[in-house]
């Protein structure tokens, strides 16, 4: 492993199921370059983190940087990561148990951290993005599920098992009978994902015969639910705000818990903007303890980068 000198650089990567995305920065936060590699799953992804320590040495060489100039590099994992970076499993990988830091210490020489891909997120949005300089964040990712980050105090809360965060398995329905991936019923991930959005519409119109533009759209996606909430379509705009209602509740709970300098709302949900803000804003206030009803709810701003925003800040 590199002695730790005067570190100039590190590195981010963040590992999704079909590319590796990996930046290069200054310690100040500065992206000096950023790029992609195939995430290589055949053979269980034995070849994974062999070929992300490839293209690091690569870049090392390439830029002509002397390895005790890199702080050391961290990664982001689909899946639970415990705090010294193993990982229990990443069913999207194929991996079963992989200690995950150790590895690509071993295969880098450089000092190697690894936390679950929405925390690290969530660490890249409070270093660098729409959170810049909170110490206590917590990050909600909407898509085709719910993910979540939390930062307390500047660091990931990973938990006992990898499993803090997990935002989108928290039970917020108990009356809910329809299941949900994770095999339980009623998560906030049933009704605030764009999968949920899409359900609650379908159920909607087929218990009422109300006039929506939604009754002619032939494969309804998240996105229609949205255009339709945003132009005051009635049956839309029930259905959202009973997204919001699960969602702004769900948010009050952690914040009591968290007591956050500011929420995050990330994922392809948060496309929709400024509209959907205004409506987890109005639910969360009705829940909220009382210190945290003011905490602003903001739209993530690095995007795609936030993954190695944060496995960068993972390694500082």
């Amino acid at each position: 492993m590199q002695e730790r000198g005067n570190n100039m650089y590190c590195f981010g990567i963040d590992v999704g199921g079909t590319t590796v995305k990996c930046g290069l920065f200054q310690t100040d936060g500065t992206l000096v370059e950023k790029w992609e590699i195939p995430t290589r799953k055949e053979n269980k992804g034995e070849y994974i983190l062999p070929d992300v320590a490839e293209t690091i040495q690569n870049k090392i060489s390439e830029k002509g940087i002397d390895k005790a100039e890199v702080a050391g590099v961290g990664v982001g994992i689909p899946g639970p990561i415990n705090a010294q970076g193993e990982a229990a499993c990443a069913v999207n990988l194929y991996w079963g148990f992989r200690p995950v830091a150790k590895e690509l210490s071993e295969l880098t020489g450089l000092t190697a951290k690894a936390g679950n891909d929405a925390n690290v997120a969530a660490l890249g949005e409070a270093w660098k993005g729409a959170a810049a300089g909170s110490q206590n964040v917590i990050m909600v990712t909407l898509g085709t599920g719910v993910g979540g980050g939390i930062i307390s105090d500047g660091r990931i809360v990973a938990g006992a098992h990898g499993a803090g965060g997990e935002i989108g398995h928290a039970n917020i329905c108990h009356e809910e009978t329809a299941a949900c991936n994770c095999g339980n019923s009623g998560c906030l991930e049933q009704y605030a994902s764009a999968t949920g959005i899409v359900r609650l519409a379908k159920k909607a119109l087929a218990e009422s015969s109300e006039d929506s533009v939604l009754r002619n759209t032939e494969s309804i996606e998240a996105k229609d639910v949205l255009d339709a909430f945003k132009s005051g379509d009635a049956l839309a705009v029930r259905v959202m705000d009973e997204v919001g209602e699960k969602l702004g509740g769900a948010l009050g709970i952690f914040a009591a818990v968290v007591d956050p300098d500011a929420i995050v709302i990330g994922g392809g949900v948060s496309k929709a903007g400024q509209p959907l803000i205004d409506l987890i804003e109005k639910h969360y206030k009705k829940y909220a303890f009382s210190l945290c009803k003011d905490t602003p709810i903001v739209i993530a701003s690095l995007g795609n980068d936030a993954g190695i925003y944060g496995a960068a800040k993972m390694v500082l």
